[in-house]
């Protein structure tokens, strides 16, 4: 039982890291220390909900789960189950594997759904897209809707509309090819898939589904503060700015837009000079190593 009262208090842990995380305004000043710890929180949850059930189920055993799912499987072998151990108990370790086989099949899912669906828009793009001297290293759609939007992949686009050339400056367009190329380089798509993920195996935990939105807007600025390291603010923030006036942009599936997410907050970032957390950011890399050290302990120790 000790085991499991471990792996409970780990999932509080995370919990409570979350709240912390999602009430903060630390993370803003430094997102990739925030990010790091993000994905400290989802690796530790999904190992908890799997060794919770496990651990309950194998209490009869005495220790640590991976060693007690390895006698189960070898009084499996010979037949003969120890006494306390009966259907239920195998059906809360069936749980736990339940768990793990949903995290990593939604997981694979995910990646899959993904890589097609950028494919076909790469695709697309190959037909309707077309080169522009003035905008090196980027495809032109001719739409008049103001868009700006990174294509991930083994092969990033960055894409431009039309509408945003007639909309940007010479020096905020080339804030925001910068802010795109940073999601191309530190493939931020992968950093937002285990949450993805995560939202869709475990869509009971209301604060997973605000995790996948925190990260998502700690993303875009990572992504401003790579821009921010080769151009002014001004310019980034002027971008921003007028990508929330000209309204509502559409990002396609599969892609990272630059005007998706909270642009008065990132706009006010940008604007007020504030040095990251050093000391607080040490502390909270310690605490999210704690984190995922807990679960990955109960299972090997």
């Amino acid at each position: 039982m000790a085991y499991a009262a471990h792996f409970a208090a780990s999932m509080l842990a995370c919990w409570l890291t979350a709240q912390v995380l999602s009430r903060s305004t630390w993370p803003w000043r430094s997102p990739r220390v925030a990010i790091l710890c993000w994905q400290a929180v989802g690796l530790a949850v999904g190992l908890s909900a799997m060794g919770l059930p496990m651990a309950l189920g194998l209490t009869t055993y005495d220790r640590a789960t991976g060693s007690a799912l390895l006698a189960l499987a070898d009084d499996l072998a010979h037949g003969t189950l120890p006494v306390g151990v009966g259907a239920a108990q195998l059906g809360l370790v069936g749980v736990g594997f339940g768990i793990g086989v949903v995290l990593l099949t939604t997981t694979v899912r995910s990646i899959h759904g993904t890589v097609r669906v950028q494919r076909r828009h790469r695709d697309l793009l190959a037909l309707v897209a077309r080169r522009d001297p003035t905008v090196p290293g980027a495809l032109v759609l001719d739409h008049p809707s103001a868009a700006a939007y990174c294509l991930p992949g083994v092969k990033p686009r960055v894409v431009v509309s039309a509408g945003a050339l007639s909309l940007l400056d010479r020096a905020e367009l080339a804030a925001v090819l910068a802010h795109e190329r940073a999601h191309a380089r530190e493939r931020h798509d992968l950093v937002l898939l285990p949450f993805t993920a995560l939202c869709r195996a475990l869509p009971w935990f209301r604060w997973v589904r605000q995790a996948h939105e925190r990260v998502a807007l700690l993303v875009e600025m990572r992504a401003d503060d790579k821009a921010r390291q080769t151009h002014a603010d001004a310019p980034l923030a002027g971008a921003l700015r007028r990508f929330a006036a000209a309204g509502t942009h559409v990002t396609p599936a599969g892609a990272l837009g630059m005007g998706d997410r909270d642009l008065d907050v990132r706009v006010q970032r940008l604007l007020v000079a504030d040095r990251p957390p050093r000391l607080l950011g040490a502390a909270a890399l310690t605490v999210a190593t704690a984190l995922v050290a807990l679960p990955i302990s109960l299972f090997l120790s």
